[in-house]
């Protein structure tokens, strides 16, 4: 069996791209508090944990109570291991959905966002 040129081409990409994929790869959120989803009281704090450290210079989040777009102040710092955004929400928070909108760099520079839904009773 003869293999062309080019098969050997597309092979040694393909093994490139896995041997070069940890340089792919990006902070992920790992957990929240609150919780995806989750019921809770208003909290007196919120964190959100990565998969690797942060730049604590462009990553920090926003809380905001769906369907009256209205934002609620907050604090927000990076922990001492880079990997856990807490926030103190300075306003009261009524009952119903807020999310947090989340935004940070990677230590690849890479920016990331996303969102944590979730009830205020």
């Amino acid at each position: 069996m003869k293999i062309g040129q080019s098969s050997i081409a597309a092979l040694a990409a393909t093994a490139a791209l896995f041997a070069a994929s940890p340089a792919f790869a990006h902070a992920k959120l790992l957990r929240s508090t609150p919780a995806a989803q989750a019921r809770v009281a208003a909290p007196k704090t919120i964190a959100l944990t990565f998969s690797e450290k942060v730049v604590p210079a462009f990553s920090t989040f926003e809380l905001v109570m769906v369907g009256h777009d209205m934002k609620v102040p907050v604090k927000t710092t990076v922990s001492r291991d880079g990997k856990t955004i807490t926030g103190t929400p300075q306003g009261r928070m009524m009952a119903g959905p807020y999310k947090i909108n989340w935004t940070i760099a990677s230590s690849d520079g890479h920016r990331i966002k996303g969102e944590v839904p979730f009830q205020v009773r």
